[in-house]
């Protein structure tokens, strides 16, 4: 076994007359030593992913706590006061008090708050006169939309849960006829964007893994020459990509392992499903990423043409179009049906599914069936730009 390994490793196979399980088995020992000896493999498998579920988990969040804001009282009434302070402890306000506007305008043109709170003059009044329709004014910076939404909704929070600590104090059924309602979000109750971001970025992480790694390793093998000494042995088409895809097959497995490590243990995501599910979406969607990497390294021989193809095939759609960021069911048509073909798209759930919700194999089976076909056509076109000729 040695010597056969060290006649890979010299580009001599023209000797080698095994059978086709003797000769996928070399090919993959040989594929293990150059993935060990190479050092760039090594980093883009285990200290790439660990950067980027650094910058996606600290970097990238939806949560908008304490968001600063202006608070304006024009009004220095009990009541004025009991509101104000409903506003300067809440958990999602980091407010600042003052008893004129003109201040704050300047701070929200500066984007240093993101909104203003204005509690006018005549608010005691009307409110004893029973109008408890929200006489405050909320101004918000529309640059953002988003921020301006969380400001508007968390002081329409902030007011209704203040309403009804004054009629339970003042001695009267809250607003709403005696209808309480209470709200329960399942599988993430605190809403913590954390906790499905996390995993969406690992599918973009593996994503970026499989298809990038084998790109660039089958490209550099062309441009070696290596690839060619390949060709001019026994070994066929397809014991030549199998035994290519084994190796970052593993490679893979252990990156994933590597994430799921991070995710659970640094960033404190919720893990509620199995390592059996967990192994077998993994593997699922390994087969259309490396499948993909190897088909771009079978049309593309250049490492530089490979890694751009890799990321405008694979980053690119796995970011925008897989419902990572982006909800798929807001897109338009077209581009739903655009992310029908995109793995990433299958994992994103799928992980969300299995680390926030559980072992649901009835989501979980589809999303595996699609990714194995997807990667059943990955690996057919691969094979078939694959030709043992030298051109």
């Amino acid at each position: 076994m040695t010597d056969l390994v060290a006649k890979h490793e010299a580009g001599d196979l023209s000797q080698v007359r095994t059978s086709a399980g003797g000769r996928i088995r070399a090919l993959i020992v040989k594929e293990g030593l150059q993935i060990v000896r190479d050092p760039s493999s090594i980093m883009i498998a285990f200290v790439l992913p660990v950067i980027l579920l650094f910058l996606f988990g600290y970097g990238v969040s939806l949560d908008a706590n304490r968001v600063k804001v202006g608070l304006v009282m024009q009004d220095t009434s009990p009541v004025a006061r009991s509101l104000a302070s409903a506003f300067i402890h809440s958990p999602f306000f980091d407010a600042r008090v003052d008893h004129a506007l003109a201040p704050f305008e300047a701070d929200l043109v500066a984007s240093r708050i993101r909104g203003i709170v204005v509690i006018p003059p005549d608010f005691a009044e009307r409110y004893q006169a029973g109008d408890d329709t929200a006489p405050i004014q909320v101004i918000a910076d529309g640059s953002q939309p988003n921020t301006a939404s969380f400001v508007q909704n968390y002081a329409q929070g902030v007011w209704s849960t203040w309403l009804r600590q004054q009629a339970v104090q003042m001695g009267r059924s809250a607003e709403g006829g005696g209808l309480v309602l209470e709200a329960r979000f399942w599988f993430n109750p605190e809403l913590t964007s954390r906790n499905f971001l996390v995993p969406g970025s690992v599918a973009i992480i593996m994503t970026m893994i499989g298809t990038l790694l084998t790109a660039l390793v089958i490209a550099r093998e062309w441009e070696r020459g290596t690839m060619e000494a390949m060709m001019a042995t026994p070994v066929s088409v397809g014991e030549l990509l199998v035994g290519k895809i084994v190796p970052y097959f593993l490679l893979g497995l252990a990156a994933m392992a590597l994430c799921t490590g991070v995710a659970v243990l640094l960033f404190g995501v919720p893990f509620r499903g199995s390592m059996l599910a967990l192994l077998a979406i993994s593997a699922a969607f390994l087969c259309p990423a490396l499948g993909q990497g190897l088909l771009i390294s079978a049309v593309a021989k250049n490492q530089f043409v490979a890694s751009q193809i890799a990321l405008f095939t694979g980053f690119l759609p796995a970011m925008l179009l897989s419902g990572f960021i982006f909800e798929i069911g807001s897109m338009p048509t077209v581009i739903r049906w655009i992310t029908v073909i995109v793995p990433a798209r299958y994992f994103v759930s799928s992980l969300q599914t299995v680390f926030l919700a559980g072992d649901i194999w009835s989501l979980l089976l589809p999303s595996i069936a699609v990714m194995l076909a997807i990667g059943a056509g990955f690996f057919l076109l691969a094979a078939r730009n694959t030709r043992k000729r030298i051109d």
